[in-house]
Formats: C-alpha cells, structure tokens, sequence
C-alpha cells in the first residue's frame, strides 16, 4: 500500500513551507519517525519524520514552496526492508551467478530523471538560443546543475575580456525563513516611528560579583552566571517602571501586559532565532540562565519550535558576542522596543572625581514613538544602566547569596 505522506501544519497562520533538504532520496528505504526532509517554515526550519516504514518516492524537489495539506512523498508500506541497510535503495540487478529460479528482487521505484550538470531544460534552451548565449557559459542552480528558464532569464551575454582575477558567483535561492525576516524588518521599518537612544554602562559591578560568585555558583546550578541574567532581571524591573514599553499596538487601541515575556535573540545554524523566557519576572539568576541555555541549545541543534518563538513582550540581543561596539536594533514585531547589547571595552571614565580606566558597554534602546514617548525611553534605559551598575541594591535586595541561591 502507498501511504501518501502530507505537509503537516507547523503553526497556527502558517499556510505553506519549502523544502530546504531531502535527508533520503527516491528508492530509499527509511523507518518510521525517521527524519526524511528538513522544511522551512516563515518562522524556523523543522523536521519532517517518516510516518511508517517503507520505500519512498519523493514527490517534490528541494526549493520548492509546498502548501500544507500537500502530499510530498510516497511511502510504499508493503515493500520489504533490504537485508544489511535500513536506508539504502532496494532494486537491484541480479548477480551473473545468481540461480535463475531465485527470488526477484523486491523492485524501487524508478527515480526521477535528473539532468547533468550544466545541461538546459528545454525552456531554457529556447531563451539562451534567442540570447545566443552558450550553455556552458550559465551557471544552472537547479537540481544536479541543471539550467533553469529562471537562470536562462537571468543570464547576460559577455561583456568583454575578463581580467585575471577570479569572476566566479554563487546564485542560491533565499530560505522562506531568511525571506520572511527580510520582510518583516522592512515593514518594521517603513510601518513604525522607530527611534534609538543610547546610553553606557560601567560593567565593574558585575564583574567583580561574576568574578566572586561564578565558581560556586556554576558548580551548584550547572549553569555559568553570565550577563543575560542581570541583563534580563534589570529589564524586568525596568518595564515594571515604565509599562509603556512593554506595551504593543493592536489597530487603534494600545496593550500593556503586567507580565514580562522576555525575547532572546539567539544564533542558529538557519540564522537569528528568538526564542522566549516566560515569565521573566517569576525567575532568579539561576532560572534566567538555565533557561537561557535551554533555548540556545535548542535553537542550536534546530529543534526550536514555533511557540517558543512566539508571544514575547520584549527583546534583549547581543551584538556584542560578534565585536559589535555600537548599533540600532530593529523592533521586533509586533513589540514596541528592544534593547541592544555591545561588547565590553576598557575605556577611560572619570569616578569620583578621578579618571580610571574601567570596562564600559554601550547599550542601545530601539522604540516605537507611536506608543513610547522620549521620556518613557529615556527612563527606561537610564532603569537599567542604574540597576546593572548598582546590581547588589536594585537586583539582589542587598543579599547576594540569596539572590544567587549560595
């Protein structure tokens, strides 16, 4: 029996995915809840498994835009698994001294006909012949190298004797994800009153604290005390004080939450992901930083779903992990700021009426002037530059064993 295998809905709005990467191939035979294809969604990349054991035949290639509901592949149920693989092709020829009464072999399908490297489909044939331009001079991106119409479209007659130096380029097709990101941060861009303020932090306070606390603490909690915890636990009292910024625009009416869902930006193989803390306000030092690390290693390893980006508050992102000194984040949609992170540099200040050389980051308040006045912006960031330069007092009550739960 075939098993029609259908894209399966990876989130509530999402109508449609693309296929990033066959993991098998036609003929193959795969077991069930084997990861078979890795597909893009406009949110993250996901994996599709295998719904039962069997042969495969793939019914859509790598790149294409499949609809949910759309069967993508074939699964033949009733094919027997080969002896010695779990996932290679079954078919076949019979050896030359092979008995001609033996057994046939159980038969794969046939594969889908491929082209050559280099070699034009038919389309594209035509419009390189109307542009006279040879073959061998395009580069095809689609399956095995073959021309596509698009690149025969695309391509451009010679325009002289090249120089010596390498002309080579690499043509490849946007993910759905990188493209819905691109989207969205043009609309950011063109449909808020976005602004940036920027102020500094003396980060001595909390590296002579990480320096004094960090061992202990990693060997009892298993989790390193990095900056995100003080970080996130300052934008929580922050947006406790100015609740304009936790706020967000819903047509003509604004809301405000009286709870913090914190928005972590994160690198992953498929790029920036931003999954979220949950209740910020509810965690320790402790329960900021393993939860920070469980989404990172998620998000690493690409099993980051869809919920856990969803439905956060604010953003906190950390250019400075890359060398950033100074930037403007952009807001992430449909929150109303977000709160950039730079690198660490030891920089001359005057304390105390004296210049000392003391470890300064720059840090950077993007906002929606729509709903986040000046002041309300201001303030903010000044709330958290006072609470990450006096963490003892305004993050840990003045008891830092407690807070660090020593």
């Amino acid at each position: 029996m075939a098993l029609e295998m259908k894209v399966p809905s990876p989130g509530e709005s999402i109508t449609e995915v693309e296929i990033a990467q066959w993991l098998v191939e036609t003929g193959d035979y795969v077991e069930k809840d084997q990861a078979i294809a890795e597909v893009d969604s406009d949110k993250a990349t996901l994996e599709l498994p295998a719904e039962a054991s069997g042969i495969i035949t793939l019914m859509a290639e790598e790149g294409d835009a499949v609809a949910v509901g759309q069967v993508v592949c074939l699964i033949d149920t009733d094919a027997a698994k080969p002896e010695g693989s779990a996932s290679t092709p079954v078919a076949e020829a019979p050896k030359a001294e092979e008995k001609k009464d033996a057994p046939a072999p159980v038969a794969a399908p046939v594969k889908t006909e491929t082209y050559a490297t280099g070699t034009a489909s038919p389309a594209a044939k035509k419009v390189l012949a109307e542009k006279g331009i040879d073959a061998a001079e395009v580069k095809g991106t689609g399956r095995d190298g073959r021309i596509t119409k698009a690149d025969a479209i695309d391509a451009k007659p010679s325009m002289g004797t090249p120089g010596l130096g390498s002309r080579g380029e690499e043509r490849k097709k946007l993910s759905m994800l990188r493209r819905k990101v691109a989207e969205r941060l043009v609309s950011v861009k063109n449909e808020t009153a976005m602004l940036t303020t920027f102020n500094e932090v003396d980060m001595q306070p909390i590296f002579n604290l990480r320096s004094q606390y960090k061992e202990d603490f990693k060997s009892k909690h298993g989790v390193s005390l990095g900056f995100m915890s003080f970080f996130t636990l300052a934008c929580v009292r922050a947006l406790k004080l100015f609740p304009s910024v936790n706020s967000m625009i819903d047509g003509k009416e604004m809301i405000s939450y009286n709870f913090q869902d914190i928005s972590i930006a994160v690198s992953g193989p498929k790029g920036l992901m931003v999954p979220v803390i949950r209740n910020a306000e509810n965690l320790s030092f402790r329960g900021v930083e393993s939860e920070v690390k469980r989404l990172a290693i998620r998000a690493r390893d690409g099993q980051i779903t869809v919920d856990e980006m969803t439905g956060g508050t604010f953003t906190i992102t950390n250019g400075g992990v890359f060398g950033s000194m100074l930037s403007t984040p952009i807001i992430n949609p449909p929150q109303s700021a977000i709160l950039g992170m730079h690198n660490i540099v030891e920089r001359p200040i005057v304390r105390d009426g004296q210049i000392v050389v003391a470890p300064i980051m720059y840090v950077a308040l993007s906002y929606d002037h729509r709903i986040i006045d000046g002041k309300e912006s201001v303030g903010f960031l000044v709330a958290v530059k006072e609470a990450l330069e006096n963490p003892e007092e305004l993050l840990m009550n003045n008891d830092v064993a407690k807070s660090l739960e020593m």
